[in-house]
């Protein structure tokens, strides 16, 4: 397949057909290995303005997603590799539910869908996630509402212990239930 790279973190297949194979998921492996911001994704879709977004996605565990929620639109993965915790929030920053997913059958289900806008970040618990996203377009970022609870991410030490603390909440109320 023929990828075209749009940014240092997202190549475009370009064509009427595209197709994700072992050989596309190894380089997105490796490619997020490398990717300054720890992900990397190819875009099936060919541009912003498409109606459907269609996204592999590889995603370092160090890599941080700032909590976000985009009105409007629905969102739903697709676990190829690896597990994770989606984390819904509130709109104070509470949580409201953690969504365990896996391509690891005993560890949960691989797929989710939220139709909703709700915020929500990642806690990636493998070496690496693979996933499948797809989104309704066209993709406007000014559209997406960022979490004034978390850090933008600009403060790297700031994301660092925003997500070590995230995850510290998660565990302790594991371990309550």
């Amino acid at each position: 397949m023929n990828l075209v790279r749009e940014s240092d973190d997202v190549f475009v297949a370009c064509g009427p057909i595209t197709t994700i194979g072992p050989g596309e998921i190894a380089f997105l492996k490796s490619a997020a290995a490398a990717s300054a911001r720890g992900r990397v994704r190819i875009n099936a879709h060919p541009n912003a303005g498409d109606s459907l977004h269609e996204m592999f996605i590889a995603i370092r565990p160090d890599s941080y997603i700032r909590p976000h929620k985009h009105p409007g639109k629905s969102e739903a993965f697709h676990l190829v590799y690896g597990t994770v915790d989606i984390i819904i929030f509130d709109d104070s920053g509470e949580i409201s539910e953690c969504v365990p997913l896996s391509t690891d059958p005993q560890e949960g289900a691989f797929y989710y869908r939220l139709s909703v806008p709700r915020f929500h970040t990642l806690r990636i618990k493998s070496d690496l996630l693979v996933v499948h996203e797809i989104t309704n377009g066209p993709f406007r970022p000014a559209e997406t509402v960022y979490a004034p609870f978390a850090p933008d991410g600009t403060d790297l030490e700031a994301a660092t212990t925003y997500r070590t603390a995230l995850a510290a909440r998660l565990d302790a109320a594991a371990l309550s239930q």
